[in-house]
């Protein structure tokens, strides 16, 4: 009830700051305090005095990136960041409830660590590294000049995301203070680059109206469906002795499509509160229409439809899968997937189930992979057959998204192992055995060759992950903003 009571005085707040603190009648600096004033004060009304661990962790950051330098300050932070989180984790599980959520001010401090280690990184890109050195993305998000005090609690405290997030570049936060985010780039057909500045703000008011009936919707279902088909039900003896295989596989799918509505709604409706402020803003489509999603987490219609693995990811909790991208998969020097699977179970907390999703995680992910690489090119061809495929790997998808994430909504070790012994270790063993049959090597050798062929949904989402980090957003640095455009434009290009 504290977060849908803050979230809602949250969204009005929005609207009041976009209204009456815009960025064409106050200054930057006067924005940035009231942000974060009123971040801190939802947080203390929210989670009390807990509150606390979020300005301290901030702080020590801060101190951190100060005496340390921009050589290794992002090592030092990432190490502080997440291990203050995660004693902050085991406290909250082991001392005072374990399997429950009330009062969870671990949940905000896992955005603030995201927040912490990525910009620790995007400073050490831009002020450490050689610019020939970095990925295009990375140049494009790298910041030249290290933020104040007050820019920094601002961007890890305010009041539009601290409760729920989403993860944000410091860049495009920056620009959204300082009123430069609806500064367009539109590249004409033959190439050339063609800047234009719209006059007026876009409105984001239907994009709001559309999110909060989405949020609508979701609690509805959240309320009413999801507690008539609760997962534990996936391990009661009754119905594992008398339920059929494909009984007990259409009620595991079922449930866990059932348990994903309660994350469409915070997800949906933080995302509602931070385009209410005016932050959100990616654009035009090809006809026209505003784009508010700059900051999205998800998008319902591709995880509900996904016919792979990565399909489903890409599209589930989108800013952490960047936040995992940019600060572990793009610099790992082996074994890129484990180490992000690992990064990811250790931020989500200590509970053991979070451990077995991810861990069996990996294994789908690669045995998906291997799968795709191998066979896919073979069902292409024609239509009809294509549509078969899209079928069967739409099921197998959905089977094996809810087969992994069971222990996460368990938590236990003690349940988790039931459930699965209980479908005899089956998708464990078949992602084994689809390693063996097609060895990783072979995949690994037609990689190139696959990047050039990848389906076109991958290359979308790929394509509109980039946009959403590097589009209109300018530096709040020394380089000119001509120069920023530029370096959107040529990272489009590639």
């Amino acid at each position: 009830v504290n977060f849908v009571v803050c979230q809602l005085f949250a969204l009005l707040a929005a609207i009041w700051f976009r209204t009456y603190l815009h960025s064409s009648k106050t200054s930057p600096f006067i924005r940035h305090v009231v942000a974060t004033l009123l971040g801190l004060y939802l947080a203390l009304f929210c989670f009390g005095w807990y509150a606390l661990h979020f300005v301290i962790q901030s702080g020590i950051s801060y101190y951190i990136m100060i005496i340390i330098g921009v050589e290794n300050m992002h090592k030092y932070c990432f190490v502080f960041a997440l291990g203050y989180l995660t004693v902050c984790q085991i406290t909250r599980v082991y001392i005072f409830d374990y399997g429950q959520y009330s009062a969870d001010f671990s949940g905000p401090m896992m955005i603030i660590t995201q927040k912490i280690t990525s910009l620790a990184f995007e400073i050490h890109d831009g002020m450490f590294r050689k610019n020939e050195d970095l990925t295009p993305s990375q140049r494009c998000l790298a910041v030249r000049r290290m933020p104040s005090l007050l820019e920094y609690l601002s961007y890890n405290c305010n009041f539009m995301g601290i409760l729920a997030g989403p993860l944000c570049s410091y860049k495009d936060y920056i620009t959204f203070i300082e009123g430069r985010s609806y500064q367009l780039q539109q590249s004409e057909a033959n190439g050339k680059e063609d800047t234009k500045y719209e006059q007026t703000d876009p409105s984001p008011n239907i994009a709001v109206a559309q999110k909060l009936l989405i949020c609508g919707l979701s609690l509805l279902f959240h309320m009413t469906i999801t507690k008539t088909l609760p997962v534990e039900y996936n391990i009661d003896d009754n119905f594992r002795a008398t339920a059929s295989w494909p009984v007990r596989f259409f009620y595991l799918y079922v449930s866990l499509m059932a348990a994903r509505p309660k994350y469409y709604f915070a997800w949906t409706l933080a995302d509602a509160i931070n385009n209410a402020a005016g932050f959100g803003f990616r654009g035009y489509d090809k006809n026209g229409v505003t784009r508010w999603d700059l900051i999205s987490n998800l998008r319902i219609q591709q995880i509900e439809f996904s016919t792979s693995f990565k399909m489903f990811l890409d599209n589930w909790n989108i800013q952490t899968a960047l936040w995992l991208k940019r600060v572990c998969y793009e610099r790992a020097t082996f074994s890129p997937t484990i180490q992000t699977f690992i990064l990811s179970a250790i931020w989500h907390g200590v509970y053991p189930g979070y451990y077995l999703t991810f861990l069996t995680g990996v294994l789908m992910t690669l045995a998906a992979r291997a799968i795709r690489n191998n066979i896919r090119h073979y069902f292409v061809e024609s239509p009809a057959v294509k549509v078969c495929y899209d079928v069967v790997t739409w099921m197998a998808t959905q089977i094996a998204i809810s087969y992994t994430v069971v222990p996460f909504v368990l938590l236990s070790v003690k349940p988790s192992f039931t459930f699965y012994s209980s479908c005899y270790f089956c998708l464990h063993i078949a992602s084994i055995l689809v390693l063996l049959v097609f060895p990783l090597k072979r995949t690994q050798k037609g990689s190139k060759k696959h990047e050039t062929i990848q389906p076109v949904w991958s290359r979308t989402l790929e394509e509109e992950n980039l946009l959403q980090k590097n589009s209109y957003s300018t530096t709040n640095n020394s380089f000119s903003q001509k120069q920023e455009i530029t370096c959107r434009y040529q990272t489009l290009k590639q």
